[in-house]
């Protein structure tokens, strides 16, 4: 059986070393499990030809999970029924071409404190990917003091997934950590299944 590689995606002006990524890749160096996280681009459809690149090279040599948060979230489960892949997702955004109308303007990315413009066409352009229902395993990781999105959407759009949901806690989900273990054996899991 091909080993387990983990790829994170991460939010909207976040990036590769984002915390939940430092924290997976902690603990995936600490047990020996291949883990990427890459720092996407601002644009939705090359963020998303990069990670579908990525899978395209790497698929023959590993099983993948993939896990998203917020926009991150989005991506991962539309590339997730692409490639037919278990995901994790975390507090994601729903329906990111009209929830990032609001983003429109100048934006100052959280890591590196640098300007970008975000647009209308950005969001056009989010328009054009649709997530369907009940196509791959997927687990959800919603906490309800999320203070950027209302995780009942999340609850509602992916009825089929295995939830966890969670009193309290934030946008960044707090306690991650404690849940690492439990979304490596869904995805290990779920990706032996579908290898089989």
């Amino acid at each position: 059986m091909r080993p387990l590689l983990l790829i994170y995606l991460h939010g909207f002006a976040s990036s590769g070393q984002a915390h939940k990524a430092e924290l997976l890749r902690a603990w995936c160096a600490q047990h020996q499990l291949a883990f990427i996280a890459p720092s996407l681009p601002i644009q939705p459809q090359l963020a998303l030809s990069s990670v579908q690149e990525t899978l395209t090279a790497l698929l023959p040599f590993y099983r993948v999970g993939l896990v998203g948060a917020s926009l991150g979230g989005f991506y991962a489960r539309y590339l997730a029924q692409q490639a037919q892949l278990p995901c994790v997702l975390i507090n994601p955004v729903v329906n990111p071409a009209q929830r990032l109308q609001e983003a429109i303007g100048s934006v100052t990315h959280y890591h590196d404190q640098l300007r970008f413009s975000w647009t209308q066409e950005h969001c056009q352009s989010l328009a054009a990917y649709r997530v369907e229902k009940a196509s791959v395993p997927c687990r959800l990781l919603l906490q309800t003091g999320d203070e950027v999105l209302d995780y009942r959407q999340a609850q509602l759009a992916y009825p089929e997934a295995e939830l966890c949901l969670e009193e309290g806690g934030d946008h960044g989900f707090a306690g991650f950590e404690r849940h690492i273990p439990t979304l490596v054996a869904f995805l290990d899991q779920h990706a032996a299944d579908q290898e089989g």
